[in-house]
């Protein structure tokens, strides 16, 4: 019999499935799930198309903001008394930040016996689980040892043939659609809506956030279609406040209250006062100290927010910008939003094997009109030094992997790469 693996090994079993890349669709989860059911590793009720599970599911898609309406969801919920699961990805500094239980990260023995168990399942499969997949698999055992209420599950990439797909929902939740992952969801944004609206399930009540037209059409008619209550909250709350910086984040708390009264949990304006107060959700407009704030705005819709929030925060200030982007991204669309609140940019080569180099930012920089003063260094920790030694305020910022470095490096601990270092 294989031995139970350690946690690091487990991560790195796991993070060894990211070979088999990117495969969406649901044959290879519902099948994972319907197993792991049959052996004991959650309680579920398997149908021919979605897995039924025993606890209220809000299910969220979009392309900005599933973080934070997760985590507004979550943290609502909490204060309700009710006990909840939250899915989230990518992770920032730990991989344990993806699976949480009443806002506890997974435990480490959790991730390396659950990680055994899979792993011994699935061992002669072919295909083969993805990385994603057995980690949807891993949340929802989780999830069912620990006998919650709420499970808040975020797609990982489109939501149609995304893994967190297969499962029952009771509210189907879609934050703000923009341009982003074009060569898996579809280069306009109505192919991109349709993939995202893809989650909307026959009967399951539907909530929106304020989208583009070419979106909001896409979204109705597909719930048409499902025969699915649809309800747009396009308004702004102003209840109280939100801990989140950012009126944007105001616009993601009404579409988190709407979603969870959509999928019928009982929620009072107390709980929803204190859940909104005591969100923390790092890298979205964090600010680590007086003059340094970080985001993890990975495409120009994102970028553009955070734009706008900087103003609300700093007014006319320029920023002494910290920037690194991967390599599939809308490079110059990020360097040209984020350039008019920029007073100059460091551009760092950091860890991740997908970041751009720091020469093809270069070269968007001196491009743009007027051109922006720029420089390179070899690591972040260099970065850092340079831009405190600039007055201006200092916004680190490009990509969620980038912010997970930048957290890491600032409270010492290792990188999300490093944890499963042998």
């Amino acid at each position: 019999m294989p031995r139970p693996l350690s946690y690091k090994r487990a991560l790195a079993w796991l993070y060894g499935l990211q070979r088999f890349g990117i495969k969406l669709g649901l044959d290879n989860i519902r099948r994972l799930l319907d197993e792991l059911s049959r052996s004991g590793g959650f309680r579920a009720a398997v149908g021919e198309l979605e897995i039924a599970l025993p606890w209220k599911v809000i299910h969220v898609a979009g392309t900005n903001g599933k973080g934070s309406v997760c985590a507004m969801i979550d943290s609502i919920c909490r204060a309700q008394g009710y006990r909840t699961g939250l899915f989230i990805s990518p992770h920032l500094v730990t991989f344990r930040e993806r699976i949480r239980v009443n806002g506890e990260m997974i435990s480490e023995n959790a991730v390396a016996d659950g990680l055994t168990m899979i792993r011994d399942l699935v061992a002669d499969w072919d295909p083969h689980p993805t990385f994603f997949e057995v980690t949807t698999a891993l949340a929802l055992k989780h999830f069912s040892d620990a006998k919650i209420d709420v499970a808040i599950l975020e797609t990982g990439l489109g939501g149609r043939l995304d893994a967190t797909n297969a499962v029952q929902s009771d509210v189907s939740v879609i934050t703000p659609i923009a341009l982003d992952h074009e060569e898996w969801l579809g280069h306009t944004l109505a192919e991109i809506a349709g993939e995202k609206a893809g989650i909307i399930k026959p009967g399951v009540a539907v909530v929106s956030a304020s989208q583009q037209p070419q979106a909001e059409e896409v979204i109705r008619a597909r719930a048409a279609e499902c025969g699915s209550p649809v309800q747009f909250a396009n308004e702004t709350y102003h209840g109280s406040p939100v801990a989140l910086r950012g009126e944007y984040q105001k616009q993601n708390a009404a579409v988190a209250i709407a979603a969870i009264r959509a999928a019928n949990v009982q929620i009072d304006e107390k709980a929803i006062v204190r859940g909104l107060a005591a969100i923390e959700w790092p890298a979205r407009f964090q600010k680590w100290d007086e003059r340094t704030i970080i985001d993890g705005a990975h495409n120009p819709g994102a970028t553009r927010i955070l734009v706008e929030t900087w103003r609300e925060v700093f007014g006319d200030q320029k920023a002494t910008l910290v920037l690194a982007v991967l390599s599939d991204k809308d490079l110059c669309g990020i360097c040209e939003a984020l350039a008019p609140i920029a007073g100059s940019a460091i551009l760092p080569k950091i860890r991740s094997e997908r970041a751009v180099e720091p020469a093809e930012l270069a070269k968007i920089f001196s491009m743009i009109s007027p051109s922006l003063p720029h420089s390179i260094t070899s690591t972040f920790g260099d970065a850092m030094m340079l831009a405190r030694a600039k007055p201006n305020p200092i916004l680190l910022t490009g990509s969620l992997h980038f912010a997970g470095e930048v957290l890491a490096h600032l409270r010492g601990e290792p990188a999300a790469f490093e944890e499963c270092a042998q």
